[in-house]
């Protein structure tokens, strides 16, 4: 085999965009591996893990780093790197607008009340959120690693001229039936969800969808949602003070097919927490609030509370592949996210269940993981939080680095659980069970580590709910629609071994 790699200075694309320039050149006959990344310091580990030589580089600089087989055409693999980088260029003759070169330009362009979605570098998200309310719109910010300071400025301005910053990092939202971000797609209804939390929105949104389409099966009034509106998971920090949420709920309350509204958080300042509550019982509107941490209910308790209020019980939650998890191979617990949120939950249940745990967003400072995501306890890990995700798309796009964590876990003879969460949605990965599918089966292949698995999604998404189920099922893991139930599930196991 031979390496070759080059700088391309200048060049620039987004993470999304080459990952799927890189797989595509991965498909090239010749190609062992392709690496076509900016030269962020995340990105070149991965590239120096890969063996790659990298030469000196700074952030502008776009990498390509390929592996071929010794008789490859080299000429014909960059000429196909080139091709994949190369953007859309419209047919000779056709005349074309050029596009506005500035959010406040675009803007221009449509009516007012628009959402403007932002999802840029989190170094120029706020330039351009503050674009988007100088202008007089709301503003829904994808991007992520956005300085705290940043965010507090963009809510205060907001705040004052009755305007909603949903964001920064906030994958998920439905407004009016619409998705932007990872939304699922849900039965439409008359409930509000206001979320500091983008996997924990989509993880009600599931159970809600599935309860929904049961009662309606069975003649009931169906449940269903009409806006999410998610605001950050730092909204509920005491830097930001819930300034977005506390406009999601003024808006909601005047919502007149609003009938219920639910909050749901990871784990917030306790004195947002107070605040928040008594604004909450002043409203008009119900509100069931779901604020993660100690001693507080999981998300599917507060999606059955929902349920209870609205006068219905809650279905028995499915899973599937319960054959497959045997008795625990160690007796440790591993937890590889893609889902903050989910992350926290779980690790709230099995401190409760186990004690303490260590995570790369722990419970407590003291049990922070270093930087090899590896301990000889019970470890957790988001893989979607903002340093692993600097350079790189979210793990519900590119999956890489937990399959990479996936495979250690599984070697390591003290682990005896695996616990994993896969999310789908409208802009996640168009199969993701196709690419964790093998992974899992490949890392039991030596140590059949049982694995448990929350499959977080709606019948209705783009991914086909039982199309991933079953994917996941047929390579060994258990599969369940509640991630409380799946980590209970995991916990289980592990007790056992004990």
């Amino acid at each position: 085999m031979k390496d070759h790699v080059e700088l391309r200075s200048g060049a620039y694309a987004d993470s999304v965009t080459l990952l799927q320039v890189s797989r595509s050149v991965q498909a090239t006959p010749g190609v062992v591996a392709a690496q076509v990344a900016m030269a962020t310091g995340l990105n070149l580990e991965v590239l120096e893990g890969m063996g790659f030589d990298v030469p000196e580089s700074s952030p502008n600089d776009m990498v390509v780093a390929l592996r071929l087989d010794d008789d490859a055409d080299l000429a014909a693999v960059l000429a196909a790197v080139d091709a994949a980088l190369a953007p859309a260029r419209p047919d000779s003759g056709r005349a074309t607008v050029a596009p506005p070169r500035t959010t406040a330009s675009a803007l221009r362009a449509v009516a007012g009340g628009a959402v403007a979605l932002v999802s840029v570098p989190g170094a120029s998200a706020s330039v351009e959120a503050m674009d988007a309310l100088e202008a007089g719109h709301d503003v829904m910010v994808f991007s992520d690693n956005v300085p705290l300071a940043e965010e507090v400025a963009l809510k205060t301005y907001a705040a004052a001229r009755g305007a909603l910053v949903m964001g920064p990092d906030c994958g998920t939202a439905v407004i009016d039936g619409v998705g932007l971000g990872f939304a699922n797609t849900v039965r439409p209804g008359r409930i509000g969800i206001v979320a500091a939390s983008g996997t924990g929105c989509q993880q009600l949104l599931a159970l809600l969808h599935h309860a929904g389409e049961r009662l309606a099966a069975q003649g009931h009034d169906g449940v269903g949602v009409r806006h999410a509106i998610g605001v950050g998971g730092r909204d509920l920090s005491a830097a930001v003070g819930g300034l977005a949420t506390r406009e999601a709920l003024r808006r909601l309350d005047a919502d007149a097919d609003v009938d219920l509204v639910v909050v749901v958080s990871k784990p917030p300042a306790a004195e947002v927490a107070d605040a928040l509550t008594s604004y909450a019982d002043g409203l008009a509107t119900p509100v069931e609030l779901g604020l993660l941490g100690p001693g507080q209910r999981d998300l599917t308790a507060v999606a059955e509370a929902v349920l209870a209020r609205l006068g219905h019980d809650a279905p028995p939650w499915p899973v599937h592949g319960a054959d497959n998890s045997g008795p625990a191979t160690g007796p440790l617990l591993r937890g590889l996210f893609v889902g903050g949120t989910l992350c926290d939950e779980s690790m709230l249940l099995a401190t409760e269940a186990l004690g303490p745990v260590r995570s790369n967003i722990p419970l407590t400072d003291d049990l922070a993981l270093g930087d090899d995501l590896l301990a000889d306890t019970h470890t957790f890990v988001d893989f979607g939080d903002d340093a692993l995700t600097q350079g790189r798309a979210h793990p519900m796009i590119d999956p890489t680095l937990r399959h990479e964590q996936l495979a250690r876990a599984a070697a390591d003879p003290g682990t005896g659980v695996l616990l994993l969460d896969l999310v789908l949605g409208h802009g996640a990965e168009p199969d993701p069970a196709a690419l964790l599918a093998p992974a899992i089966r490949q890392a039991r292949r030596d140590r059949p580590v049982p694995v448990v698995a929350s499959l977080v999604g709606t019948d209705l998404d783009p991914q086909g709910l039982a199309q991933q189920r079953d994917a996941l099922v047929t390579a060994g893991a258990e599969v369940h629609l509640s991630n409380a139930a799946a980590t209970r599930r995991a916990l289980q196991l592990i007790g056992d071994a004990r």
